[in-house]
């Protein structure tokens, strides 16, 4: 990755940049050209956490960070086989992919379990994908709940649908569906659609309001050059795959029930407080966040739209207040990096972002008080933080390559 002044400060390598590594590490690894790449981006979520499940609306961008899947056809039989050229996973370097893979009978967030579940879930698995060898590189920050998953996810469904020539006919709802699927099913994570949407449809320029149950979308100018989104990684892995994202995805499906509602989408705080007595203190307040984050979504969109970004900025604070004491999913690391990002006057606002228990925060900053953020939270932070400076990017795409 580049670096901007210090060596903290991160700025996404070029995507031809990052394709081009890809494609010299594929000759060297497989001995022969890569003839098709597919790219997806990472996201950073404005506001709407842990709402998607629940049927509600989320603001998400595309991330200038993405992910790269090249390769070819295998020219002999056998099972496919994949390499990934990060270095930010502990897992084995190369792993092998069978034509019709199974899920994995326990947890795991292994970085081929993804790859394995989108070959399994590919345009519905219509038939045996012919046997491939591919290399992934990617840009994305593991594990600070920045999507890499999905990223990768729908990389690896753009590579498989250049290398099967269905680009041209290709519906990107159903992409981001059978992700999604490939996520619930070999990471065992009943993950919401919102990552695996904005990696398939998110524009440059803009944050895209999505409804998680009708799965419309509109999009929100975000291209102003006052205003920077700053990401700042408190390096505090993120692992979603144990008992605290299912565990309070139970707790809202339970809520649901006990009002008769298909999900907390329909519920609003006054039928709540009517019968806070019927649940315990935490089903309340867990409840008490998503009816409260969804209402704040829509009014961020709105505020968004009128460039009100005084407005924007109130709602993110409240939400990271309401992820932090309601739905407690933040960490002291992130929380500390919030407050010192608000302590700054030309910060609108700051919150966590993503599925929590670490990774990043999200602060919306005028570009004047940039490095006056950086400085103050670098100084603040007792930890070692990671500073990205994104502007809202473009979606997916599959292609042949040039060989």
């Amino acid at each position: 990755m580049a670096k901007d002044g210090h060596s903290d400060v991160v700025t996404a390598p070029e995507v031809d940049s990052l394709i081009e590594q890809a494609k010299a590490a594929f000759l060297k690894k497989f001995g022969r050209p890569a003839e098709y790449c597919g790219i997806a981006p990472g996201r950073v979520n404005l506001i709407g956490e842990h709402t998607d499940y629940n049927d509600g609306y989320v603001l998400p961008v595309a991330l200038p960070n993405v992910t790269v899947v090249v390769g070819s056809p295998k020219l002999t039989p056998g099972p496919s086989r994949v390499a990934t050229l990060s270095d930010q996973v502990g897992d084995p370097k190369e792993e092998v992919i069978e034509a019709r893979p199974k899920p994995p009978t326990a947890k795991s967030a292994g970085w081929a379990n993804y790859v394995k579940g989108v070959v399994a879930n590919f345009n519905g698995q219509l038939g045996v994908i012919q046997p491939f060898e591919a290399l992934i590189t990617t840009s994305v920050p593991i594990g600070g709940g920045l999507s890499s998953s999905a990223s990768l996810e729908v990389a690896t469904y753009m590579f498989l649908a250049a290398m099967t020539k269905q680009m041209l006919h290709i519906n990107y709802r159903n992409v981001a569906k059978a992700c999604q699927t490939a996520e619930h099913q070999f990471a065992h994570m009943p993950c919401g659609i919102m990552d695996q949407m904005i990696s398939c449809l998110g524009k440059p320029g803009t944050a895209m309001l999505l409804d998680c149950r009708s799965l419309e979308t509109e999009f929100v100018p975000l291209d102003d050059p006052e205003v920077v989104i700053l990401i700042t990684n408190s390096n505090v892995k993120h692992k979603l795959t144990g008992s605290e994202y299912p565990t309070r995805k139970a707790s809202c499906v339970n809520a649901a029930k006990l009002f008769g509602l298909p999900s907390l989408r329909e519920l609003d705080m006054k039928r709540l407080k009517e019968r806070q007595k019927d649940m315990d203190e935490e089903m309340f307040r867990r409840v008490r966040h998503v009816v409260t984050e969804i209402r704040r979504t829509k009014e961020a969109a709105e505020a968004l739209k009128a460039k009100n970004y005084t407005e924007v900025g109130r709602l993110m604070n409240e939400s990271h207040v309401s992820m932090r004491d309601d739905f407690e999913i933040s960490t002291p690391e992130l929380d500390q990096l919030v407050a010192a990002a608000q302590t700054v006057p030309e910060v609108y606002g700051s919150r966590m972002t993503g599925g929590g228990f670490g990774g990043c925060t999200v602060t919306l900053v005028k570009s004047s008080g940039l490095h006056k953020a950086i400085d103050v939270m670098r100084e603040t932070y007792a930890g070692k933080a990671t500073f990205y400076i994104c502007q809202p990017a473009s979606g997916c795409r599959g292609m042949e390559l040039q060989t």
